[in-house]
């Protein structure tokens, strides 16, 4: 039995072996090499890597990608998880209502992007004009600094709250209600039961949610560069869009390719820490 396995399981790895092997290691010469898009360049060891790790550029990505990463991760799971919660009521067109809800995720990004370009871009976009209405005045949100990291942020939320929703759905559709009956008749508050009954059950798929959506914001190069660029002076570039720049706007390969692996070790870390979350989680 285990022989018949094995022989299932081998090609499948062989396979992804073979088609991540030569791009993993390619990156790795490029990195290593101060060439370009054209020309390999001559080796030059650590020099990407160490240039990367003292520029301030890199810094200022990585702190936003820091932000951006935190915010996106848990602002969508928090509007997720309660979506979810709230579609397991009695809520009058529920299957209206969750189909509306997964827009976000299912419109093309580009879409979304535009959509968002046009609410909030200009003093004449809606969303300005409602503020200049309240008598809170004209913010721009995508020429000022802070307003557009807040703006990319939010978007984040809005475009990922849909996967994190379906999630945590399928995770409480796992839940007995049974429990939640028992725990009523022991006296437990709502807010009890959120804590000690449905946070635990469902620690499990939230992990794996944490783990997809790190991967998916640190590597999150459309939702940025589509809204804003990067810009303005810089505000919202991440690494990502460090990466990018330095390739295919820059032409300097391994100064980009360096970036990259280092994006990789750190979602590596990440990934490690929160899988032992999860083996603990099963093996309480």
């Amino acid at each position: 039995m285990n022989l018949t396995l094995v022989l299932f399981v081998v090609p499948s790895v062989l396979l992804l072996i073979l088609l991540n092997a030569y791009p993993l290691a390619f990156g790795l010469n490029q990195s290593v090499r101060d060439g370009s898009l054209l020309d390999d360049g001559q080796f030059v060891g650590l020099a990407n890597y160490t240039n990367a790790l003292t520029s301030t550029a890199f810094w200022e990505a990585a702190r936003f990608t820091l932000i951006f990463t935190v915010v996106g991760v848990f602002g969508s799971w928090i509007v997720g998880l309660g979506l979810a919660l709230l579609l397991r009521t009695r809520t009058p067109a529920r299957g209206l209502f969750k189909v509306l809800l997964l827009l976000p995720w299912v419109v093309p990004i580009v879409v979304s992007s535009t959509a968002w370009n046009w609410l909030v871009a200009t003093p004449s976009s809606p969303v300005p004009q409602l503020f200049e209405a309240l008598g809170w005045g004209t913010p721009l949100f995508l020429a000022d600094p802070t307003l557009a990291a807040i703006t990319v942020c939010i978007f984040k939320v809005w475009v990922s709250f849909p996967f994190m929703m379906m999630m945590s759905a399928s995770a409480l559709a796992s839940v007995d209600p049974v429990v939640y009956e028992a725990a009523r008749m022991d006296g437990a508050s709502p807010r009890q039961q959120f804590t000690q009954i449905t946070l635990p059950l469902v620690a499990r798929s939230t992990y794996i949610s944490w783990i997809l959506m790190t991967i998916f914001c640190v590597n999150d190069f459309p939702t940025i560069y589509l809204l804003t660029g990067g810009g303005p002076v810089n505000a919202t570039t991440s690494l990502v869009v460090l990466a990018y720049r330095s390739v295919f706007q820059n032409f300097e390969t391994g100064s980009g390719v360096a970036i990259a692996f280092l994006m990789t070790a750190v979602l590596v870390a990440v990934s490690v820490i929160l899988y032992r979350q999860i083996r603990k989680v099963d093996t309480a």
